[in-house]
């Protein structure tokens, strides 16, 4: 798998906020706990094991297709949602806790109906046309790892790669291993694993363009 470079960006990848972006390569676990009702919690670790985000389905009428990302202290930082009825299964990204367009930071969707492994067009909201994607993913047979590029090039800005462990099969914990370049918002990246994992499921695959 190609690697995340250790140089870092001209200039900084900031989409959330710049104070996710930091002058050198940042190693996140992400551990997942799957709930019984859909759905999962998610813990964001650094490389000494504490916690700096984390990541809580919103329950609406046992609809848990919402996500809020919120930092230690748990003040909200954005909120994903999976937009209704779309072919691409299409993901939402808004500062805090909005759903209001006009908080709109990203979007991200399949970039094809039919595809064997999982690739994701990343939008950023000035890109209204979308004839190009500002970020894409690529990822490998059941999203268990990936590598996130710059635009529509092959400049790799994150890889993730998921750790089997017992927790994995008796607990139902999933780890998320991912190494973000310098400079680049990895909160950001962090919301982007998330959306790969809702979109990889199964169940996501059968949603109703993007």
């Amino acid at each position: 798998m190609a690697q995340p470079s250790d140089v870092p960006l001209a200039t900084p990848l900031s989409v959330i906020s710049p104070q996710f972006c930091v002058p050198h390569p940042v190693e996140l676990s992400i551990v997942r706990k799957v709930l019984a009702f859909g759905g999962g919690t998610f813990a964001v670790l650094d490389a000494n094991g504490n916690i700096i985000l984390k990541v809580k389905p919103v329950i609406l009428f046992f609809n848990t297709s919402r996500r809020v990302i919120v930092d230690a202290a748990g003040n909200p930082i954005v909120t994903l949602k999976q937009k209704a009825i779309t072919s691409h299964s299409r993901w939402r990204v808004f500062r805090g806790e909005s759903t209001d367009s006009r908080d709109l930071l990203f979007s991200a969707k399949r970039h094809s109906m039919f595809q064997w492994k999982t690739k994701l067009d990343v939008f950023f909201a000035h890109n209204t046309l979308e004839k190009v994607c500002d970020i894409k993913i690529n990822a490998g047979w059941y999203a268990k790892s990936c590598v996130i590029c710059a635009g529509d090039s092959s400049t790799v800005i994150a890889k993730m790669h998921k750790k089997q462990t017992a927790q994995s099969f008796f607990f139902g914990k999933d780890n998320f291993m991912v190494t973000v370049s310098p400079n680049v918002d990895y909160a950001f990246i962090v919301a982007l694993i998330v959306i790969l994992d809702e979109i990889s499921k199964p169940a996501a695959a059968s949603t109703s363009s993007g």
